[in-house]
């Protein structure tokens, strides 16, 4: 009798099978981790107006302003004032929110700074002063 060498169709088919699991599980993790970037990328952002409207607004003028942008906060760097989904700060669709409070004639008491995230619930700044 003859032994003829290589696979039968069901080694090929359970290798298949295992490398499709594994490559799905793959997917979902890079997914998870694209996502938590994502993420990092809007605190990061959301910080640096922060502390751009502290440090550098507040101290100069003494009030934080009804709207802020890329104009009137100038000391951070502008490509933060776009969300990752490519959104400026004020669009409906970005992540990004900004809601000044208390305000008479522009110039403004408080403010709340937002991120939306996906991984974790929403990434939220309060006024210092």
């Amino acid at each position: 009798m003859k032994h003829k060498q290589g696979f039968t169709i069901l080694e090929i088919i359970i290798v298949a099978a295992f490398a499709s699991f594994l490559l799905i599980i793959f997917l979902i993790q890079k997914s998870n981790v694209d996502a938590f970037e994502r993420d990092e990328d809007r605190k990061t952002a959301i910080n640096a107006m922060y502390y751009a409207l502290e440090e550098s607004f507040y101290k100069e003028h003494g009030y934080y302003p009804e709207f802020i942008s890329e104009q009137n906060i100038t000391v951070i760097d502008p490509a933060l004032w776009t969300d990752p989904n490519g959104h400026n700060l004020g669009d409906p669709l970005s992540s990004y929110t900004y809601e000044a409070a208390n305000c008479k004639e522009g110039k403004c008491k408080e403010y709340v700074l937002k991120a939306d995230l996906e991984k974790e619930s929403a990434y939220t700044k309060y006024n210092r002063n």
